[in-house]
């Protein structure tokens, strides 16, 4: 460990100022003051530049329509260049009015930041993509090129606002924030999105690539302050404690000297780095105090393990692991995986001292930080409840491979694009979704631990093999989509039709129903109505819709049939009744034959109809000459008997039905309405199996959500007051759509700024 008399030119995160201070105050002032008048100047360069560029544009427009384009975007630029050079540093003026009374922005308020990934699933227009995706793409270049001097900007106003976390995105004059206050204020032009695109270019060559002495200023300021004067965002090419590359000419060196496994030569990743080691630092002297110089570790001595002995220990360890078979019943290991991830450093110690024919207690202080924080984040994936039990204690076995990794590179840390974080998360990821159910062939579950075998049996240095793993792994995913895909649509529309055919009945039930009220027609008559005709009416709905002319026309058959049945009792309504026959006729055939009604059960009816009116109009005895009864109670014949009768009146939902009297949670409903196709959720039946389904469609009709497996197979189906009852129950759980490794670090991390328990104890 390294010792406590050294020299520290670490960050020392713990730094907090009172942001109701007099001195935050003064300081937020002067932080304003520098942005407003840096970002003034830089914005009335590009407006000068804008009309240059679209007057240039103009003359070499390949056409007319071109050309008119960028004069009427070169005029109306030069019209609302005020009100909007005003709005965009209004908006920086108010985000900076937030940050100082403590309103920090929410990483990704504004769709200017957000992802490419949620851009594409996002329901915009193709012109709004288009601008999104080029100010995604220059707050991405803009945050890489300024790491260093955002990163250290974030620490110093995170220390201004009391310790609230300060990332890139949140960062009131960061590229992000800069980003969307410019979007908002080119709202004001009315031009085409050319001519945006042209501008949004423009506003990153001439005021992004210019905020880094922006940065500079208040660095400098906030530093000369004495607001971490400490931290340097320049890397020195010479440094006590600098890492020691991997060669064969390494050896072991004094404790003092703090050997490491590989330089690191990024600055964001070395500042990420010093800002963990002042963490672990700080936890570690916390636990000294407590114990007490009589009961504190004796002094170490004797030679730290080189690099070659840490990876050569744990390359021995690795192999051990992965000559033993794989485990047949996860879930019953799990206790021991968990004893192996918190034991790994003595372990390794071991290893070590039975390498050297010596005994080892102890390792510099930074490669401690890096065993701990791997052993913390394989902790995290055991502990993560977005994580199958049996896809935790696979990845689980990754450890020690990660743990050489980490010696070898720490930017795997703080770099996202890292191959071998890619994997981890990729695997993570495709885990998510992982059920017994919804894998019966094993095809995932088999292909991810095939990768974790193949890292313990393969991995030795070379971390290309994190790249092609985690390229083979996405093209297997790729193909399971796309299977799952076509199962999916199938469901949807199954389902869809499902309930347009639901909708459908109800329609022809509900005119049905109110076009006959209380009238009591004959049986004949009313079971027409309600079986074969409502039938032609559900296939009219469902073909052509209820704005067809066969629709409408279909509604005046049920008016003319019923009022074909009522008692006529004088020669005018004889006359109207006789008038409406020959159309009820002509209808009722060509409705019969659409409903694929047989001729002979056609001419049956109509028989029986013409005995029924004949007996209306008074023109025979109530018994016919075959002696069938036509009076009110004549049965109905055998084909209308058959056809199924729509529901007459409104159905109440399963789930809405019983939820009636229920008192739900206001927060479980806004929960369910803020799903969004494409999450995963855990399910849990009511003798404890669970599994694991994703939002794939919510229906228009009803509003209903439909659910299905990564096989794109139906699990669960739920109305909107349905699922706020399993939130509210526990029965359904939301699960994380964020990456793990950067839900682990931010955990991680969060756990190092609390009090050691075990300190205290």
């Amino acid at each position: 460990m390294t010792n406590a008399s050294e020299p520290s030119n670490v960050v020392d995160l713990s730094q907090r100022l009172d942001p109701r201070s007099e001195r935050v105050g003064e300081l937020l002032v002067t932080v304003r003051g520098l942005a407003t008048k840096r970002l003034h100047a830089l914005a009335t360069n590009m407006f000068e530049n804008i009309d240059d560029a679209l007057f240039d544009l103009a003359e070499k427009a390949e056409n007319n329509a071109a050309q008119t384009q960028f004069f009427d975007g070169m005029r109306e630029v030069r019209k609302k260049r005020a009100i909007v050079e005003r709005t965009f540093l209004g908006q920086v003026a108010r985000d900076l009015a937030d940050f100082s009374a403590g309103r920090t922005r929410a990483p990704n308020a504004d769709g200017a930041a957000r992802p490419l990934a949620n851009i594409e699933l996002s329901l915009v227009g193709e012109n709004e993509l288009e601008e999104s995706l080029a100010i995604t793409s220059m707050i991405g270049k803009n945050e890489q090129r300024l790491a260093r001097a955002l990163f250290a900007v974030n620490q110093r106003l995170s220390v201004i606002c009391g310790g609230t976390k300060m990332d890139d995105a949140s960062n009131p004059v960061g590229p992000a924030a800069l980003a969307s206050a410019f979007r908002q204020a080119m709202r004001e032009l009315m031009v085409e999105v050319r001519v945006k695109l042209i501008i949004y270019k423009l506003f990153d060559r001439y005021v992004l690539a210019g905020i880094d002495e922006l940065y500079d200023d208040i660095n400098n300021e906030l530093a000369a302050a004495g607001v971490l004067p400490q931290l340097r965002h320049e890397i020195s090419t010479r440094r006590s404690d600098a890492p020691a590359p991997i060669g064969p000419a390494t050896t072991a060196v004094a404790p003092q000297q703090a050997v490491a496994s590989a330089p690191v030569t990024d600055a964001a990743a070395a500042e990420f780095m010093q800002s963990l080691h002042a963490l672990f630092s700080a936890r570690r002297d916390s636990a000294s105090m407590v114990m007490g110089a009589a009961t504190a570790a004796p002094i170490q001595t004797g030679p730290l393990p080189s690099a070659g002995e840490l990876l050569g220990a744990l390359t021995l360890l690795q192999s051990q692991i992965a000559s033993l078979p794989s485990h047949a019943t996860p879930l019953a290991t799990q206790a021991d995986v968990t004893r192996d991830v918190a034991h790994l450093k003595e372990q390794l110690l071991a290893q070590i001292g039975q390498l050297r024919g010596q005994h080892t207690s102890h390792v510099s202080g930074v490669d401690e930080d890096t065993i701990d924080l791997v052993g913390m984040l394989f902790e995290f994936i055991l502990e993560d409840h977005n994580l199958p039990a049996e896809m935790q204690v696979l990845l689980a076995r990754l450890q020690i491979p990660y743990l050489k990794v980490a010696l070898l590179d720490r930017r795997m840390f703080a770099h996202k694009s890292h191959p071998a974080r890619q994997l981890l998360d990729a695997l993570a990821d495709a885990a998510k979704g992982w059920s017994t159910e919804g894998d019966r062939d094993g095809r995932l579950f088999d292909k991810v631990k095939s990768i974790v075998e193949r890292l313990l049996h393969d991995f030795d240095d070379d971390v290309v093999i994190f790249t092609r793993l985690a390229s083979e792994l996405q093209e297997f995913l790729d193909i399971s989509r796309k299977r799952a895909e076509l199962a999916e649509q199938r469901v949807a529309e199954s389902t869809r039709g499902r309930e347009k055919l639901e909708q459908a009945r109800r329609r022809a039930a509900s005119e049905i129903v109110s076009r006959v009220g209380g009238a009591a027609l004959p049986p004949l008559i009313y079971g027409v109505l309600t079986r074969a005709w409502a039938n032609y009416i559900v296939l009219t709905l469902l073909r052509q819709g209820d704005e067809a002319p066969e629709f409408r026309e279909s509604l005046r058959f049920i008016d003319d049939f019923i009022a074909s049945a009522r008692p006529v009792y004088d020669l005018n309504g004889r006359r109207d009744v006789r008038s409406l026959l020959p159309g009820i006729e002509r209808s009722l055939r060509r409705g019969l034959a659409s409903v694929a009604f047989q001729e002979s059960d056609t001419e049956q009816l109509l028989g029986q109809l013409h005995a029924f009116y004949r007996q209306q109009l008074g023109e025979s005895t109530p018994e016919t000459e075959s002696g069938t009864l036509v009076s009110s109670v004549m049965p109905l014949p055998e084909a209308i008997q058959a056809i199924e009768e729509p529901t007459l009146g409104p159905e109440l939902d399963d789930e809405n039905e019983g939820l009636l009297d229920e008192a739900f949670d206001e927060r479980n409903l806004a929960q369910a309405r803020e799903l969004k196709v494409g999450q995963w959720l855990e399910f849990t039946a009511e003798d404890g199996a669970t599994d694991r389904a994703k939002l794939s469609w919510v229906s228009p009709i009803s509003g209903r959500f439909l659910f299905v497996n990564r096989r794109g197979l139906k699990v669960a189906d739920h109305s909107l007051a349905g699922l706020a009852q399993a939130f509210a129950n526990g029965t359904a759980r939301l699960l994380d759509s964020s990456l793990l490794f950067d839900r682990a670090m931010d955990a991680i991390v969060e756990r190092l700024r609390q009090p050691d328990p075990n300190a205290a104890a």
